[in-house]
């Protein structure tokens, strides 16, 4: 039986090495969405199967279309034990704009008791913790439960090449449970896990009218314009009580039960909200709580609009072309190709006469997901979560998607957590992105023990 008492004594051991080894992996110019970095991108994957392999694992480096993803494993808790595969990612995100950062941001600074780099949370940073919880564990003998990780470096770019992957290797992959080590929590009184993480789709709406721009003195009340045509069409997408109106959207929509929203945390107050945000909650269906238009409800948002001259001074176009991005984010039982579809349809139908409509559907659309609370694993993270923040866990449910974790769901295992430390404040994707060492500890601790608690009570 691995005890739990003793961990943060091990992890105290190796706190100094552990800290010098996260700046030297935040070092790495890990930028998965430009093609200069790709040399940077293999020698980050070079170097983390090197430290996995170091700390007692086999590794491997899997190619893909695009950038490599790392495997590792270690097997010696035995065939009584049960099999946890740890994801995360270890590309980042841009840096621009490079003139806001306080410090270069993959020169690591700490300053206090934060880290301050690109990737220092985002995933960098939560998923050398759970590999720093291997190294604890390791101190007092054989880790309790198998160990596999799966690190890609293409999440920031939508895991475009990870579905073949896990396809084509299911045997590799294939485990009890799996962990995402990508998520947060509220702030640091409330410990949460993730149940939940909303599909996502998007797509491009073009809106042509001419050959090319016109003169509106010459052509004004003659040619449509397409950012009417725009304007029209986007506004008919939603009702003045903030309800979506195109048909059937809201038809295969699943709540969760009762039992569960008891235990979901609601999240900010509307003041709250406003002082961090800078703006009232207001939008969404109306007459349901923040919770529900966060989180529990799906939602279509307009993210872009382009069309005609928006420079300095002024130029009395009517436009060729008015352009709009649009995306929907989906909760579970909902289908993002007949979500899509069904938006496709309702633009067409609302586009004037005189102008022609392209409703173009990226590929890369997520499923919905929602974890079983009553799993094992969810439970043993609970627990974890509990003893190391002295507090009652709560369950939200992210309005955000991860994409992937559905294609996880259906090739790795049923049964997975979404788990993290990250919060709102941490800058990810933005400049001077940041972690605290406090939380970097935390989270090392969360996944000792969720795996300790998971081996003294599973497959026995």
């Amino acid at each position: 039986m691995h005890q739990t008492a003793n961990l943060e004594e091990s992890y105290r051991t190796i706190e100094e090495s552990a800290i010098k080894d996260w700046e030297t992996f935040l070092r790495f110019e890990s930028i998965s969405s430009e093609k200069e970095k790709e040399s940077d991108m293999l020698k980050t994957a070079d170097w983390l199967s090197d430290y996995l392999n170091k700390i007692g694992f086999t590794t491997s480096i899997l190619k893909t279309e695009g950038h490599p993803a790392v495997f590792a494993e270690n097997k010696e808790a035995g065939p009584s034990k049960p099999t946890v595969l740890i994801y995360g990612h270890y590309d980042v995100q841009p840096t621009d704009p490079l003139e806001l950062w306080k410090n270069p941001p993959f020169q690591p600074t700490i300053v206090g008791k934060t880290m301050y780099a690109r990737g220092a949370q985002d995933n960098k940073g939560q998923i050398f913790y759970c590999i720093q919880a291997m190294r604890a564990l390791k101190l007092s003998g054989p880790l309790p439960v198998n160990i596999k990780f799966l690190i890609e470096g293409e999440e920031e770019t939508g895991s475009p090449s990870l579905p073949k992957l896990l396809d084509e290797k299911k045997d590799l992959f294939k485990s009890d449970y799996f962990i995402v080590a990508d998520c947060g929590i509220p702030d640091m009184e409330h410990p949460a896990i993730a149940l939940s993480l909303r599909g996502i789709l998007s797509m491009d709406v073009h809106f042509r009218g001419s050959k090319g721009d016109l003169h509106s003195g010459m052509h004004g009340g003659l040619a449509f314009n397409p950012n009417h045509a725009l304007i029209q069409a986007l506004s008919a997408l939603r009702g003045k009580d903030g309800k979506i109106l195109v048909p059937g959207f809201y038809d295969d929509v699943v709540p969760p039960s009762a039992s569960i929203t008891k235990e979901i945390f609601s999240g900010l107050a509307e003041q709250e909200y406003l002082a961090t945000v800078g703006c009232l909650p207001t939008g969404g269906e109306r007459g349901l709580s923040m919770l529900e238009r966060g989180s529990l409800r799906p939602t279509l948002e307009v993210n872009g609009i382009h069309g005609g001259y928006a420079g300095s001074g002024f130029k009395t176009v009517i436009p060729a072309e008015a352009v709009a991005k649009v995306s929907c984010r989906l909760v579970p039982n909902q289908d993002p190709h007949k979500i899509a579809s069904s938006v496709r349809n309702f633009l067409l139908s609302n586009c004037p006469e005189g102008i022609e409509i392209h409703v173009d559907i990226h590929k890369g659309v997520g499923e919905p997901v929602r974890a079983d609370s009553n799993s094992p694993i969810v439970q043993a993270v609970k627990k974890g979560y509990e003893e190391v923040f002295k507090k009652p866990c709560r369950y939200i449910m992210e309005g955000a998607s991860i994409p992937i974790v559905a294609k996880m769901k259906s090739t790795i295992s049923k049964e997975f957590v979404l788990m993290g430390l990250g919060m709102p404040s941490d800058a990810i994707h933005a400049p001077n992105e940041h972690f605290g060492l406090d939380r970097f500890k935390m989270g090392a601790l969360i996944i000792a023990k969720t795996l300790s608690h998971l081996g003294n009570s599973s497959h026995n």
